[in-house]
């Protein structure tokens, strides 16, 4: 007899709903944690899930995460990513293809640079009340904030 697979529905839900490239909006809920809350609305999972995707989790309160490691934790997820220097001529189409994430250089609004997932209309901003974290709140906008310095985009 083989082995019996036991699905858990919200997770499936979760995951086809990230498909549908039409992402809810996730929360980061660490001071350094927008990868996290990005990652989570990209793969349709809860900012909690999200985070054992990640090798380091204190980093969500210290340095925060860089490309690679994002791209890692996608990887855990199931989803196959890569990162490079932004340069707007070659990846202007990548810029606009939901599930797309963005970092943003160091700034005034975001002295740590900041990362956003491109929905199919909107941009996600994880901490839009920055710098208020109790409650931080998530919202989409129309426009990305900052001038991107890295591209996050599925690879095929």
């Amino acid at each position: 007899m083989r082995g019996k697979i036991i699905l858990d529905i919200d997770e499936v839900m979760e995951k086809k709903r990230a498909q549908s490239l039409d992402f809810k909006s996730v929360v980061q809920k660490h001071p350094m944690g927008c990868a996290i809350a990005c990652v989570a609305a990209r793969c349709g999972l809860s900012y909690q899930k999200a985070i054992s995707f990640f090798e380091n989790k204190n980093h969500a309160w210290t340095r925060g995460y860089y490309c690679p490691e994002v791209v890692m934790a996608l990887a855990n997820a199931g989803y196959k990513y890569k990162y490079q220097l932004f340069d707007f001529e070659r990846h202007f189409v990548e810029l606009e293809t939901p599930g797309t994430i963005a970092f943003t250089k160091p700034d005034q609004q975001y002295p740590a640079g900041h990362f956003f997932l491109k929905s199919r209309r909107w941009w996600m901003n994880p901490w839009s009340n920055y710098p208020l974290i109790t409650p931080a709140k998530a919202s989409f906008q129309s426009e990305l904030q900052g001038k991107v310095s890295y591209i996050i985009y599925e690879h095929y």
